[in-house]
């Protein structure tokens, strides 16, 4: 694998465990696709570095399973806004 994506996939990991943030955000915040995000630290970073690939797949599987909960807020909030 090569060195730069090896050096992306820790810094996405290392991002989503301090900030604690959604697939969504980091992908944003690095300039790269969600999908991108998810390989990065579901695959590659198992090779590069486990255990930081362990906390962040934490982080991500809260955020899964909190994501009914914002996606129902942001419609409430666009209900709000539009009447």
């Amino acid at each position: 694998m090569k060195e730069y994506i090896e050096r992306r996939a820790e810094e996405v990991a290392r991002y989503i465990v301090r900030s604690n943030s959604t697939v969504r955000e980091t992908a944003k915040r690095f300039g790269i696709s969600k999908s991108t995000v998810h390989k990065d630290v579901t695959e590659r970073l198992l090779k590069i570095n486990p255990s930081l690939a362990v906390e962040a797949r934490k982080v991500l599987e809260i955020n899964k399973s909190e994501r009914h909960i914002r996606g129902g807020m942001a419609t409430k909030e666009k209900y709000l806004r539009s009447h």
